[in-house]
């Protein structure tokens, strides 16, 4: 089954967002992906694909401030560790952090922190599925399919309204 896929500007560069048919969404690109990060066969482009349409809209939003949830059919692609791990980030409430260690403890497997942060570097949702808002153990930033800065940039985002003192000068990812 082919996937469809359309490309989108955003502050944090160019996203590719693919769906099933018109099902599902699958994946969220970042502009300089690495390789086979997220393995996908098959993809056309389709500009009117209702859930691709949805998605953007709904990042549209999101990016400028007036979303804070995602409502999307999303169709986690992987092992049953990485889907666990996956549905987790889901629940991290907007503007919060968790570790990696804390992801850990929730999905009842508190030993396997480097498996965590292996499936979470494997996220193919991200930003709809928050992986931006996992850091590690010290509260620092750690790695980031889109890159420490757009991780970054996504946590200031989503820190704007609790903490406005942190857009007071002009930052680009």
């Amino acid at each position: 089954m082919p996937y469809r896929y359309r490309k989108m500007e955003s502050p944090v560069g160019r996203l590719t967002l693919v769906a099933r048919d018109q099902t599902s969404l699958v994946a969220i690109l970042w502009e300089h992906e690495r390789p086979n990060r997220v393995p996908l066969d098959d993809m056309q482009f389709a500009e009117a694909n209702p859930i691709l349409a949805e998605t953007e809209h709904q990042l549209s939003e999101y990016f400028a401030g007036s979303r804070t949830r995602f409502e999307l059919p999303l169709d986690f692609q992987g092992t049953e560790f990485q889907k666990k791990v996956w549905n987790a980030l889901l629940t991290i409430p907007f503007g919060e952090t968790r570790s990696y260690s804390e992801i850990a403890a929730q999905i009842g497997s508190p030993k396997a922190v480097r498996a965590v942060g292996a499936a979470n570097g494997k996220n193919p949702l991200s930003i709809v599925a928050p992986c931006h808002r996992v850091i590690g153990a010290s509260g620092g930033l750690t790695g980031f399919a889109g890159g420490l800065a757009a991780k970054q940039w996504l946590l200031r985002l989503e820190q704007r309204p609790t903490r406005p003192e942190l857009f007071d000068t002009a930052w680009e990812c």
